[in-house]
C-alpha cells in the first residue's frame, strides 16, 4: 500500500508558482518540478516536464510497441529505463518548446521522480530540487544537487562548504531539464521496506529547513498529506521567498 500527497505554495514573494508536482497512486509516479525563467516560462517549462514524463511512463507500462527513443540502458531495469527514457524526453520536449517561442527562449526546469513498483523503488533528479528517503533511524539524500556550489566542493573536498554560503554563484545550476537538447539522467535503484517514507521537494523547501528538520515532520506525521502540509507550511513560515512544492510518499 502506498500513501502519497503533495503540497505546493507559491511563497510570500513571488507572484506565480512554477513549481509543479505529479502523484498518480496506481502508477506508483511521483515527481516534484521546479520551473524557470521570464514571462512565466518556468510554470510552462514545469507543467510540460511533468507531463511528458508522465504521459511516457503511463503509457509504457502495458504497451509492448513503445519505442525507447534514447535506447536501453543495460546496468538498468525496465522501471530504471521508463524513468532515464521519460526524463529525458521531459527534457527534450522543454527544449524544443524554449526554441520554438521567443518568449520561453532559455526557460528550464529542475525535475526530481521516483517510480515505485512492489518492493522495488527507482529515482532521479535533474537541478537541485531533492528526494530524501526517511526512516526512524535517520534521513537519507537520495540525489545529487547540480549546482555549482556542489560541483566546486567535488573538485576540491578539502574546501570547507561555509566558505560558499554567500557566494554570488552559490545557487547557479549545472543542469536543468531543457537547457540543452539532451542531459544526463543518473537513475537510483534500492528496495524498498515497510514504513519507509519519502520526500520529493524543491529548494523552496529543503532551503529553508535542514535535514533533521525534514526527518522530525515526517516522522511526526500521521500520514502522507499530514507531512506534506507541515513541510511546506513550516518552510513558507520560516522564509517563504520561494514558490514550495513537498510531496511525501509512505509505504505501508
Amino acid at each position: 500500500m502506498i500513501d502519497a500527497h503533495g503540497a505546493t505554495h507559491p511563497g510570500r514573494v513571488r507572484p506565480h508558482n512554477e513549481d509543479g508536482m505529479l502523484v498518480d497512486l496506481p502508477l506508483g509516479l511521483f515527481a516534484s518540478a521546479d520551473g524557470m525563467g521570464g514571462h512565466n516560462a518556468g510554470e510552462v517549462a514545469s507543467a510540460l516536464a511533468l507531463e511528458t514524463l508522465h504521459d511516457f511512463v503511463r503509457r509504457s507500462q502495458h504497451d509492448p510497441d513503445h519505442t525507447w527513443p534514447f535506447g536501453i540502458e543495460s546496468s538498468l531495469d525496465f522501471n530504471g529505463n521508463r524513468l532515464r527514457t521519460g526524463m529525458k524526453l521531459a527534457n527534450r520536449r522543454v527544449f524544443r518548446e524554449s526554441e520554438s517561442r521567443d518568449q520561453y527562449t532559455g526557460m528550464g526546469t529542475t525535475l526530481v521522480a521516483m517510480l515505485v513498483e512492489g518492493t522495488c523503488t527507482v529515482f532521479a533528479g535533474v537541478g537541485d530540487s531533492r528526494i530524501y528517503a526517511v526512516r526512524r533511524s535517520g534521513i537519507e539524500l537520495l540525489t545529487r544537487d547540480q549546482t555549482w556550489v556542489q560541483m566546486l566542493l567535488a573538485e576540491n573536498p578539502e574546501m570547507d562548504p561555509k566558505t560558499l554560503e554567500n557566494h554570488p554563484m552559490r545557487h547557479v545550476l549545472t543542469s536543468v531539464i531543457g537547457a540543452q537538447d539532451d542531459v544526463e539522467v543518473r537513475i537510483v535503484a534500492r528496495p524498498a521496506a515497510p514504513e519507509d517514507r519519502f520526500v520529493l521537494c524543491t529548494d523552496g523547501v529543503h532551503g529553508a529547513l535542514d535535514d533533521t528538520d525534514i526527518w522530525r515532520m515526517v516522522c511526526d506525521a500521521a500520514d502522507a498529506r499530514t507531512a506534506a502540509d507541515t513541510l511546506v507550511a513550516t518552510a513558507l513560515d520560516r522564509d517563504g521567498r520561494d514558490n514550495l512544492t513537498a510531496v511525501v510518499v509512505a509505504l505501508n
